[in-house]
């Protein structure tokens, strides 16, 4: 390790300074999506790329640094909850939706359970992998559980969340519109049962009845995994 990376390293060995470099690498990734729109530069993505470099270069552990962003993670439960204020100014909007929004996302969550463990399977996948990878599309506390629950490694599990929610907040509008999608109740829906809070975060960037819909989705998402999931274990394992 270079001097410069020691110094560095214990320069960023408390949590307020992991906290400031988190929120400083996301705020810089706004910067960037806003100044040149351009897909590739989700902030999340910007945030997670330039940590994952300065974890390289100061040569501070992944667990380490975890560790010391426990607040965030902290964090993830109640901006989920907060999503509420959101679906409560929309609510005129869902009445009379209840039962396609409840058998859309049911639909959403077993396809997304089986579609992976099946192709996870194809490639020889051991049943580690298949029970990191089974929860992905459930929001992260949840996810993380089920995970532990069923012999998972939630460290992967929290990976593949990661990677599923930034495919579909960069592509999934893009998809939604290639596919004729024009309804933003079912736009809002498809991106959170999908991509839970990065697609969320993109669907509030189109609009309200999308974010609101894509929040909503990320709740029922997650008890219809939590219920759903124990049951196809048994059959696709």
């Amino acid at each position: 390790m270079t001097p410069i990376a020691t110094q560095f390293k214990s320069l960023f060995s408390g949590e307020l300074a992991s906290l400031l470099l988190v929120l400083a690498t996301f705020w810089f990734g706004i910067y960037l999506n806003k100044r040149f729109k351009l897909p590739l530069l989700q902030p999340i993505l910007v945030s997670l790329t330039l940590v994952v470099l300065f974890l390289n270069f100061s040569g501070i552990s992944y667990a380490t640094f975890f560790a010391q962003s426990h607040l965030l993670t902290f964090m993830v439960g109640p901006s989920v909850v907060a999503l509420g204020y959101v679906l409560f100014e929309q609510i005129e909007n869902f009445k009379g939706h209840i039962g396609s929004i409840l058998l859309s996302v049911l639909v959403g969550c077993i396809v997304a359970i089986v579609s992976v463990v099946l192709t996870a399977k194809a490639l020889e996948a051991d049943s580690v992998l298949l029970a990191s990878l089974a929860p992905k599309s459930a929001t992260m506390p949840i996810a993380v559980q089920l995970s532990k629950n069923a012999g998972g490694v939630p460290e992967l599990t929290i990976a593949f969340l990661v990677l599923s929610g930034l495919y579909g907040g960069l592509i999934g509008p893009s998809i939604l519109r290639l596919a004729g999608v024009k309804s933003k109740l079912a736009i809002g829906l498809s991106l959170g049962a999908a991509s839970h809070a990065i697609g969320t975060a993109r669907a509030l960037e189109l609009g309200a009845i999308e974010g609101a819909a894509s929040g909503l989705a990320i709740g029922i998402m997650g008890i219809l995994t939590a219920l759903v999931l124990p049951l196809l274990e048994r059959l696709l394992y």
